[in-house]
């Protein structure tokens, strides 16, 4: 069995190991919303968007509409499609997928696409049928094919009319498997030869990108959470656990025609050493203009080996236009950004945590062992914007603060998903907690979460919670790919999940435009730790 991991920083496969934290990506929600009037004008937008071809703005825009919409069945579609399009956008801009995987030969091909269906058919945590795995293959192709990415990298000097008679042939033959029925890998291997010699027949398509069509296109039918990894994406989610990667420590965002919003820069990092903040904007990437790039495509300029350099030309205010050169190096994550005593008088600690990582556990002891030196005698633990991490990490970390009981169990379509993971109580801290969450708290912090809230151990404060409540295994796969799948659901030590629901705070607060520094805390400014210390300084945590 693989690794196991409940986070969403990992779900769409990051674009480059320079951008470690999640690319406020379609998964995410969106620090500010689309406004949406009404359906039809949301439609319209969205696919004012795809006629531009930006498939991420599209899924922002219908993702905001459905908050308010929620069964509309057309914005659900329109939702789909964008984000399958993106999906191919987005492989096609992977260098690992362009060089590894794309060129292959068909019986190469063919072997990653049998671990594909092995492994989903033996892990994912509901069956899912061979028929239906190819099905969203055959969807995937025939969605390629009128893709123009694809067809610039695949098709150059076919006709549109070669290509459209292709897809209506795709349509009309394996459409829901028409020509025969799919009932084993092998009946799977079948059709897809035959897709690959009609490909070759009609267009001159090689059997490789046919192939990856299939491969990737049968997650279309999983969750948002399971995937295939290329060896790229595979290198930077590894980074991730571990905490490292090599790069410029920036997280960032397209803002088409304006360039790449900063949404963080990570603390000691090269891009902090060089003065940058939040809120710049990067508009070029060594003289070349990323004003319309994007975001994956600006991460393919900023990659790097350790110790080149890269400049970048900054719009800072909308006025002041500078540039600065960062060398890429190892930047290494804390997943504990912030540790400090905010209120001597009261004891009240402050911990900032990121991700949960490899290092995670080492640095939250470290990290209390200093507050405690420190006059610590309550603590507000901040798990806003952090997307989860390890399964393990979570439990580990939580078993500091819980003496018994129940931490979190999951439960899976396979024996060996199903496990119930106690408390022990030795080394666990006793002091007053508020547990800060919001939107974006997900996964392993969800766990967190639930555990505070079921055992009483705090107060949960801030805004409802991301809903991700699920574990994805990472399972190695041929060619220095890995396939990572969904095996199981978890439940807070109550039996409680609130996958797609998000879990209620104790205290709501309403955050209004505040946005949260990363590596830093604005004690007066943040309105959830003022209503935490409210808490805090109430007789019965002062008087202990």
């Amino acid at each position: 069995m693989g690794i196991s991991i409940v986070s969403l920083r990992n779900t769409i496969g990051i674009p480059s190991a320079i951008l470690f934290l999640m690319l406020s990506s379609q998964l995410l929600r969106a620090a500010e919303d689309f406004a949406v009037v009404d359906v039809q004008s949301a439609l319209r937008n969205g696919e004012a968007l795809e006629s531009e071809k930006d498939w991420s703005g599209a899924i922002k825009v219908y993702e905001s509409a459905l908050e308010q919409f929620s069964n509309d069945e057309t914005l659900k579609l329109r939702l789909r499609y964008a984000k399958l399009n993106f999906s191919i956008e987005r492989r096609y801009l992977d260098d690992s997928f362009q060089t590894t995987l794309k060129p292959m030969s068909q019986e190469a091909a063919l072997s990653l696409y049998d671990d594909v269906l092995t492994n989903v058919q033996s892990y994912f945590v509901s069956s899912i049928s061979v028929s239906t795995l190819v099905s969203h293959g055959t969807e995937s192709l025939w969605l390629a094919l009128g893709h123009q990415r694809f067809i610039d990298e695949n098709l150059f000097g076919a006709s549109p009319e070669r290509i459209e008679k292709l897809r209506r042939k795709l349509y009309d033959l394996y459409w829901n498997n028409k020509v025969k029925p799919v009932n084993h890998r092998f009946d799977a291997q079948s059709v897809v030869r035959e897709v690959c010699k009609l490909c070759d027949n009609e267009i001159g398509l090689s059997s490789g990108p046919v192939i990856m069509e299939y491969c990737f296109g049968a997650f279309n039918c999983l969750d948002d959470y399971s995937s295939i990894l290329t060896p790229g994406r595979r290198k930077d989610l590894y980074g991730n656990i571990k905490g490292e990667f090599v790069g410029i420590g920036i997280v960032m965002e397209s803002e088409s025609g304006k360039g790449m919003a900063l949404k963080q820069v990570l603390p000691e990092s090269p891009a902090a050493e060089q003065g940058l903040k939040r809120g710049d904007m990067i508009t070029a990437v060594d003289g070349t203009d990323c004003r319309n790039l994007t975001t994956q495509e600006t991460a393919d300029l900023l990659t790097g080996k350790a110790g080149s350099s890269v400049q970048l030309t900054i719009n800072r205010d909308g006025f002041r236009t500078f540039q600065v050169t960062c060398q890429r190096r190892q930047v290494q994550i804390k997943s504990v950004a912030v540790a400090k005593i905010i209120d001597s008088q009261n004891g009240i600690a402050y911990i900032q945590m990121t991700g949960f990582q490899q290092n995670t556990v080492r640095e939250m002891d470290e990290a209390l062992q200093k507050l405690h030196q420190q006059g610590m005698r309550a603590l507000i633990w901040d798990v806003r914007e952090n997307p989860g991490g390890l399964l393990t990490a979570a439990i580990e970390v939580l078993d500091r603060f819980i003496d018994e009981g129940v931490i979190v169990s999951t439960k899976g379509r396979v024996s060996d998903q199903n496990a119930t993971y106690r408390a022990r109580q030795n080394g666990t801290w006793g002091i007053p907690i508020v547990l800060l969450i919001d939107e974006n708290s997900a996964s392993a912090s969800e766990i967190v979460a639930g555990a505070i809230k079921d055992h009483r151990r705090g107060t949960v404060v801030g805004r409802k919670s991301y809903g991700k409540w699920s574990v994805q295994t990472i399972f190695d796969a041929r060619f220095g790919t890995s396939i990572r799948l969904t095996t199981a659901r978890f439940y807070s030590p109550n039996g409680s999940t609130w996958g797609s629901i998000g879990l209620e705070p104790d205290v709501v607060v309403d955050h209004g435009s505040f946005e949260r520094p990363i590596g830093d805390v604005d004690v007066y400014a943040d309105p959830d730790i003022q209503a935490a210390m409210k808490i805090l300084t109430q007789p019965e945590f002062t008087q202990r």
